[in-house]
């Protein structure tokens, strides 16, 4: 094991999240709610079939999912793509994955700030945007602070209460519509399979709707600090994709067929508040703006915690400085310095807009699904020779879907995101010239075993 003069030992996170704390850490990042937030782009982008390309997205995530199942087994440690990427493709090309990694990681705690912000502002319009954004960005940090089961314990009510919040939603559309029935069947297929469907219009629907899915990635970042890994994390990850596209799918069917024309509303690309005052009046109405502040806590939470795991494992690497990000405090067994950094990071909240960090997000993530499709082939397929039928249809055929449909996302991204996202993996290409001495030192490398 290669180490640093000042590393005596590997320092590894505490071990202490059960299965269902990962998930609903997972479901923190993901924000059921989100499903309202996208729901008015994708009906008018499907022709009414929002359902339909919430299935098609689940199942391309679920292949890149099963891709980062496969990956933390052979590598149980807080690093996720850019672990897997730094081991079997390439030391420095793994650097590059992480540091675009931190695009996705580090810039959604500042999209939750800033949505949060924007709902808190509705509610509170006397009080100055500024000081409720480091009101946010105070209490993410706070939470943090307190540990991990602590932070776990916190998202539980916070996603406990979204998915009430959603639960009622869906029962007063079913209520609306059982009111304004006007045939035998209330609830037909049409949101699933109807009038103006088309395959290419489904595809660009679930291209915007994967991702909502950001968040069952993220749970490899706990690898560390999850009781036995090799079972908790598979499972994880699995569970949160698919009770989150369960999610999805049931709220925007029963949502589609309450509201099928949404040229009806006001601001037809975000028309939830308006559903929610008509499905439920003034009471339901706060009770959903509520929700939407708790879906940007609890998402706020759980990606601030997922991004100072990520810096701490390249810290403790020295791809980034191990003084700064690499320690751990030695009592409660977190980067503490890594979550104040997050929060600091996260009150650029103050002066950036959404798009700008919507953009950045994006670019991220998608590097990071990459990387990790292509991790698995050359692992298990390359690397470890393992060819059988089983095998290929494991460790080639399976990534390899995975990795098609994120090639259609890439092909989706727009032009802002590849801009940025280009100017950012330049700014690491030159600082890893810089540390590597134009490539010619090889990153340090570690032993896993040292983790587990």
């Amino acid at each position: 094991m290669h180490k640093n003069v000042e590393q005596e030992h590997f320092p590894t996170l505490k071990r202490s999240l059960k299965l269902w704390q990962v998930i609903v850490l997972g479901l923190g990042y993901l924000t059921p709610l989100t499903v309202f937030d996208t729901y008015g782009i994708v009906t008018q982008e499907t022709s009414g079939h929002v359902p339909t390309a919430y299935i098609l997205a689940l199942a391309a995530m679920l292949f890149t999912a099963s891709s980062y199942g496969k990956m933390v087994k052979v590598f149980p440690v807080a690093g996720s793509a850019y672990s897997y990427a730094r081991q079997t493709i390439n030391p420095h090309l793994g650097f590059l994955v992480g540091w675009v990694s931190l695009l996705d990681y580090v810039f959604l705690p500042i999209i939750n700030v800033l949505l949060g912000k924007i709902y808190l502002a509705a509610m509170f319009p006397s009080v100055p945007d500024w000081l409720l954004g480091i009101l946010l960005a105070a209490v993410t940090t706070a939470v943090n602070l307190r540990g991990i089961g602590s932070t776990a314990n916190f998202n539980t009510w916070l996603v406990v209460f979204q998915v009430l919040v959603v639960g009622i939603f869906t029962c007063l559309a079913i209520q609306h519509l059982s009111g304004a029935a006007t045939t035998a069947n209330p609830f037909p297929i049409t949101p699933f399979y109807g009038e103006g469907i088309s395959f290419p219009t489904l595809l660009s629907g679930a291209a915007i709707l994967c991702f909502s899915f950001l968040g069952f990635d993220a749970v490899t970042t706990y690898t560390e600090e999850a009781i036995d890994p090799m079972k908790t994390i598979p499972r994880g990850i699995f569970l949160v994709a698919l009770i989150g596209g369960v999610i999805f799918i049931t709220a925007s069917y029963f949502t589609q067929l309450a509201f099928p024309d949404i040229t009806r509303f006001q601001n037809s690309d975000s028309p939830s508040p308006e559903m929610s005052m008509i499905l439920g009046g003034d009471l339901f109405h706060t009770v959903f703006v509520a929700g939407s502040i708790t879906a940007a806590l609890a998402s706020g939470v759980a990606s601030h915690t997922s991004a100072s795991r990520l810096l701490f494992a390249m810290g403790r690497e020295n791809v980034l400085p191990q003084k700064l990000f690499g320690r751990l405090h030695p009592t409660r067994g977190i980067p503490v310095g890594n979550v104040l950094f997050i929060g600091a990071i996260s009150l650029s909240a103050l002066f950036l807009d959404l798009e700008t960090a919507l953009a950045f997000i994006n670019f991220g993530a998608l590097t990071a699904f990459t990387a990790v499709n292509v991790s698995v082939f050359a692992h298990y397929y390359i690397r470890k020779k393992q060819r059988s039928l089983k095998d290929t249809l494991s460790y080639v055929i399976s990534p390899l879907i995975g990795a098609s449909f994120v090639a259609f996302l890439w092909f989706n991204l727009d032009s802002q995101a590849l801009t940025l996202g280009i100017v950012w993996t330049l700014v690491g290409i030159g600082y890893l010239l810089v540390t590597t001495k134009g490539f010619r030192k090889r990153p340090p490398v570690i032993e896993y075993e040292d983790a587990i």
